[in-house]
């Protein structure tokens, strides 16, 4: 499909206007679109937390499994755990809130049997977009950025 801008002559060199009559100018804002022309998506940065529990785990195999899980998901960030929990903290591209949420409540399921994560539940998701993470780092009210990167004990 070809767009046009408006005012702009049609294929073939036909235009409305009287030889010699000058084209109007037509401005766009920023963000504006031409008719029939759909928004693009742009996928964007979320900072992920999820948080799951279950019975008590072996450390050293909770650990593993993180290790693992980190291993596989390459935009981990870090892991908390204790024997019955743990938080998982990383960074998701997606185009909107609704996609990231989807992506990290499968996260711990889809990754059960590949790393040997504990039978445990999802009991806490938080999904911020990237300029809220960073408003409540600058606040001090957000979780301190993961350093170190990696597996860590609570």
């Amino acid at each position: 499909m070809r767009r046009v801008r408006p005012g702009a002559a049609s294929r073939g060199g036909a235009t409305s206007r009287a030889p010699g009559e000058e084209r109007a100018l037509t401005s766009v804002a920023a963000g504006d679109t031409y008719e029939g022309e759909e928004p693009q998506d742009l996928p964007r940065l979320w900072h992920v937390t999820l948080s799951v529990s279950g019975d008590e785990a072996p450390l050293k195999e909770v650990r593993r499994s993180l290790e693992q899980l980190a291993h596989d998901h390459p935009f981990l960030l870090t892991s908390r755990y204790a024997g019955d929990h743990a938080e998982i903290r990383y960074w998701e591209e997606a185009r909107d809130l609704h996609d990231a949420a989807a992506v990290a409540l499968r996260l711990w399921g889809e990754h059960r049997q590949t790393a040997k994560l504990p039978p445990w539940e999802i009991v806490g998701l938080e999904v911020i977009d990237r300029e809220t993470y960073h408003q409540r780092i600058a606040e001090g009210s957000g979780p301190l950025p993961a350093a170190p990167v990696g597996v860590h004990p609570f």
